[in-house]
């Protein structure tokens, strides 16, 4: 029985216990029958003398409404100034407990019928607890989450300029996501591969494979570094502000402008067709954004030891400030963006600075059909190409196809073509190096790429691919490659 029924009936039943000497008026019997006999009221609005400002009125509203155990007198009022008799304290009495009696008797006859199903639930909550339990003596923070994400990759390609063209290598993240106030982020990422001694990954921009990002900055091949280090905060509702010891120039922008999967094959693709102005600079920097019903600006300065992942110059003087613009729908967007970037003179890299604007969109179907996801983007740099050695100004471009669902849910089918414009760069930018992608400047590099990725499992996938390379004077270049994902 309940606190408040207890506290109901205690006092009556000690009352109707009680040896006192009743009055031959307390004995109106035929006052009681009718008291007793009257029908229940079904709202206390029924009794024309109760009022909303009375003490007791929602504790009879909780008595008419729940049990149903209070009646009033024939004239429609409940008379709650008048002293009650023992009699009409029994009624009354009388009244709920059997209401509660029946409410008693249907939860009884509930749990008996549905045995079976209580005691799988009990089972089952009695497991989880088990399991909250076992998780919370083994959690390692309760503001951190580990993802991490583990790719190798089976290929070749011809006309390289190594003796070894087949390879197999791979590339590891693990992403330390903390969280102290549930809006702030604090990423930590460890990284390791072997991609730079292969095939895939000899310093040329259009060569390289997307999903190694170069590893600039890294110790050395199969050795775990911190490839990310970097704090990011609300300041009110609109803006968000990011600083960090390591931190990529896309890690400070509101919106990305492409659909197409960063991580495709080729690392021309990456830039969304403006890799002047999308450098994707690592190193010591500061941004901040600005975004509201979907129109964003963002800014941000990076600087440090570390170069451009989208080049392979070293460690030198490096610097992008970028300012991009931007508006991001449900299914589509668009953004204009301008870098100015200094990156010194090492190794015979070109020590101009020079001004790049991107221009890109992007548009994706709402839900899985036959047509594909569209990106696009182009880029102009000026007086001067950080990937040549002399003074130019240079564009690239690209168009990317994305179809969802093919064959079946989770599968995607892919492919792109563009340009990276003048190839040329570091020591081998003033004559064509052998077999390789290294290109006279002023010459441009046409590129290819088409994959289907089977997704095995919601955290394996498999993605075969084809890409083609056009030199452009030299013998053109053609690869294939199996890359295997798991995410975790």
């Amino acid at each position: 029985m309940k606190l408040f029924q207890q506290l109901l009936v205690a006092p009556a039943a000690l009352g109707l216990l009680a040896p006192v000497a009743a009055t031959a008026a307390e004995f109106n019997l035929d006052g009681v029958n009718k008291y007793a006999s009257e029908e229940q009221v079904t709202s206390i609005s029924q009794f024309s003398d109760v009022k909303p400002t009375d003490w007791a009125y929602q504790a009879l509203s909780n008595l008419i409404e729940r049990y149903g155990c209070v009646a009033g007198y024939p004239d429609g009022t409940y008379k709650g100034g008048k002293a009650m008799t023992r009699f009409e304290a029994a009624a009354l009495l009388n009244a709920c407990l059997d209401r509660v009696t029946d409410l008693t008797d249907e939860l009884k006859r509930l749990m008996a019928e549905f045995e079976k199903e209580l005691a799988i639930l009990k089972g089952r909550v009695d497991g989880l607890e088990a399991k909250v339990g076992e998780l919370e003596a083994n959690q390692f923070s309760t503001t951190t989450k580990l993802k991490g994400i583990a790719t190798m990759v089976l290929g070749g390609a011809s006309n390289t300029g190594f003796g070894e063209n087949v390879t197999m290598n791979y590339d590891v993240r693990l992403n330390l996501d903390t969280s102290f106030t549930g809006k702030d982020l604090l990423r930590t990422t460890l990284r390791s591969g072997n991609f730079a001694n292969s095939v895939f990954g000899n310093g040329n921009t259009a060569m390289e494979v997307a999903f190694q990002e170069d590893q600039t900055g890294a110790p050395g091949v199969d050795t775990v570094g911190i490839n990310r280090l970097f704090y990011q905060f609300p300041i009110g509702e609109n803006l968000t502000a990011t600083f960090g010891a390591k931190v990529r120039q896309d890690d400070m922008l509101a919106m990305w402008p492409s659909a197409y999967p960063s991580d495709s094959v080729l690392d021309l693709f990456t830039y969304g067709g403006a890799r002047g102005t999308y450098l994707l600079n690592l190193g010591a920097g500061v941004g901040l954004w600005y975004e509201k019903d979907g129109f964003s600006i963002s800014a941000n300065y990076v600087s440090g030891e570390a170069a451009s992942e989208s080049s392979s110059i070293g460690v030198g003087e490096n610097l992008t400030a970028t300012v991009q613009a931007g508006y991001a729908a449900e299914n589509w967007g668009a953004a204009l963006a301008y870098t100015y970037a200094d990156f010194g003179t090492f190794a015979g890299f070109n020590g101009d600075t020079f001004n790049s604007i991107g221009l890109s969109a992007y548009w994706s179907p709402i839900t899985a059909a036959w047509f594909p996801s569209i990106s696009t983007g182009f880029g102009f740099s000026a007086q001067g190409d950080p990937f040549a050695s002399a003074d130019s100004d240079t564009w690239s471009w690209m168009v990317g196809l994305q179809w969802a669902d093919v064959g079946m849910k989770g599968n995607a089918l892919g492919m792109a073509l563009g340009s990276a414009g003048s190839a040329g760069k570091g020591e081998c930018a003033d004559t064509i190096c052998t077999g390789g992608l290294w290109l006279e400047d002023g010459e441009d590099t046409l590129a290819y790429e088409l994959w289907y990725k089977f997704q095995v499992t919601d955290n394996i996938s498999v993605t075969p691919a084809f890409f083609w390379v056009g030199n452009n004077g030299a013998d053109d270049t053609y690869g294939a490659l199996v890359k295997t994902t798991f995410k975790f």
